[in-house]
């Protein structure tokens, strides 16, 4: 069978593109930036300047697309900037993206993401070309009463934090302007293909977010403290962050290859078999390390975050036979090894790229 997944493939439908990546300098937008550059895509960057230290300035990603900074919560901006590239397809990725986060600035969290998104897609209306737009949110949309049941696509969507409810309020935006202004049945008229993607849990090297697993559990390891943790049970989809940016990917050329849009919101994650708790990550990654120790420390006053969360990914496996490659064990050992390694953030990223793929271009493009 063919390689459904690889950045060859990729290239074809990438080299030469304008490409519209939000969020650009942040962990998962760095990523992101660097597999489109090894496609050769033309990439033109909108986010806010990345907080240090950055993935984006360690990977050089000023050399990798045209950076704009600015805030996309200025509409008018937004949409004339989209209405200039005319791109060819759009990975919207910019959010604030922190659920403790939320709970300290709930109306920035709705704005960025929920009113964000909708600058993005009014951006969308003002391209007069074919376009496809891949617009991510998250694991967390949907209204979970923590039972053990795996969410699909269909199922209601929710939210009990703001940053929760933000993203669910951003999925009702994107479903608004595909029922509206690009119905996959009126595609011949308006030549947009829109699809939602809900990822899981994303671990991976260059994460210096505040309150994140990994990045925490590595500080306090280097520096001889216990790993604190206040949520030991709570179990989520962790994923390398490859996984999903391997499926935006492959969503985008599918789309650029099918006559029509077969689904337009996908989740994508681990395995059912393979969530891991909180408490079972830790651990694992202490084991990765070689040394560390934790400790529990319950706070019965924080803000309430979800216990449970776990996802199915039957739907695009069905239709574009995505699947992981990485299991969470694997994930969370490559990600131990990109803070441990002491090589160029640049060599790190390509190094894992190469080992995800399995199929890196050799030629001689820089980036």
């Amino acid at each position: 069978m063919e390689n459904l997944v690889s950045l060859a493939r990729f290239r074809k439908h990438f080299e030469g593109k304008k490409v519209l990546l939000t969020g650009h300098t942040g962990f998962k937008g760095s990523w992101l930036l660097q597999l489109l550059a090894r496609c050769n895509a033309s990439i033109t960057g909108l986010a806010l300047a990345p907080e240090e230290p950055s993935l984006y300035h360690q990977i050089e990603g000023d050399t990798l697309c045209k950076s704009i900074l600015h805030d996309l919560r200025d509409a008018d901006f937004v949409i004339n900037l989209i209405e200039e590239i005319q791109p060819d397809f759009i990975f919207h990725l910019a959010a604030q993206p922190l659920v403790l986060d939320s709970y300290q600035r709930p109306l920035y969290t709705f704005e960025v993401n929920a009113i964000g998104t909708a600058h993005v897609l009014e951006g969308l209306r003002k391209v007069n070309k074919p376009c496809i737009a891949i617009m991510i949110t998250t694991d967390k949309v949907y209204e979970n009463k923590e039972q053990g049941t795996l969410f699909q696509e269909d199922d209601k969507l929710g939210g009990y934090d703001p940053y929760s409810a933000s993203k669910a309020a951003s999925e009702i935006v994107i479903s608004s302007y595909i029922h509206s202004f690009f119905n996959p049945k009126e595609f011949t008229q308006h030549q947009k293909k829109i699809v939602a993607l809900r990822a899981g849990n994303v671990i991976g090297g260059g994460d210096y977010a505040a309150n994140r697993i990994i990045p925490d559990i590595i500080k306090a390891v280097k520096q001889q403290e216990d790993v604190v943790l206040r949520n030991p049970d709570a179990v989520r989809p962790w994923q390398h962050v490859l996984e999903p940016l391997a499926a935006y990917l492959l969503v985008a050329v599918e789309l650029a290859e099918a006559n029509s849009v077969v689904n337009t919101a996908y989740n994508v994650g681990p395995e059912k078999s393979d969530v891991l708790s909180v408490e079972f990550l830790t651990q694992t990654a202490i084991e990765a390390m070689q040394r560390g120790s934790y400790r529990i420390e319950r706070n019965e006053q924080a803000p309430h975050e979800a216990g449970l969360l776990m996802l199915s990914i039957d739907r695009i496996k069905q239709d574009l036979h995505w699947e992981p490659r990485w299991n969470a064990k694997t994930a969370i050992q490559k990600t131990v090894e990109w803070y441990l390694s002491e090589e160029d953030a640049s060599v790190k990223c390509l190094q894992q790229i190469q080992d995800y793929f399995q199929d890196i271009i050799n030629d001689s493009d820089d980036y």
